[in-house]
């Protein structure tokens, strides 16, 4: 049987601070858009990298943003956080020179291709975009984690998976036809 068990705060904080690929969710106008980002925590900050394009052009118009990174080692282990935070540009002038200079130094350490996906070469509307260097960083205002594990969990708040005996059970109940 998996059971899943709600994070603490500092477990959760610690998966963030361990993991250094997620997924970055903003929103414009009701649509929302989802992306992967390589990240750096540190100090209930996010720090990462792009170039100019819809995911910046969005959160600069909508700050409020949602990250998502986890851990998976079987479908019946895993760890998963959510981050519900703000975006704040480091825009590249010199008052703000040691926090861009901070979140370059940090995304080297923890990732050494940081800067890959955000400038890889690609076409946009039939032209070639821009490739000019955004560092930014999402505070962490509000954290939320769930993990699953194979083995029995004593902790308050555990809570049996669907995918097992009684699960699958319960998946067959919802699955049936519906009879006349």
């Amino acid at each position: 049987m998996v059971l899943i068990q709600e994070l603490s705060r500092e477990e959760s904080l610690e998966l963030l601070a361990r993991a250094h690929l997620g997924r970055l969710a903003c929103a414009h106008k009701s649509q929302p858009y989802v992306v992967p980002i390589y990240f750096a925590y540190d100090n209930e900050y996010l720090y990462s990298f792009s170039t100019v394009g819809q995911k910046i052009e969005w959160m600069r118009a909508n700050p409020k943003v949602c990250v998502e990174a986890d851990e998976v080692a079987s479908p019946q282990q895993w760890a998963s956080v959510i981050v519900f935070g703000h975006y704040e540009e480091l825009p590249n002038v010199p008052e703000w020179h040691d926090a861009r200079e901070y979140a370059r130094k940090i995304l080297l350490e923890r990732n050494a291709i940081w800067w890959e996906p955000g400038y890889a070469k690609t076409i946009l509307h039939k032209a070639e975009r821009p490739l000019a260097a955004f560092f930014y960083r999402i505070h962490v205002e509000q954290i939320t984690g769930r993990r699953a594990t194979p083995e029995p969990v004593t902790s308050p708040g555990a809570r049996p998976s669907m995918t097992g005996a009684i699960g699958g059970e319960w998946l067959q109940k919802i699955l049936r036809p519906v009879r006349k």
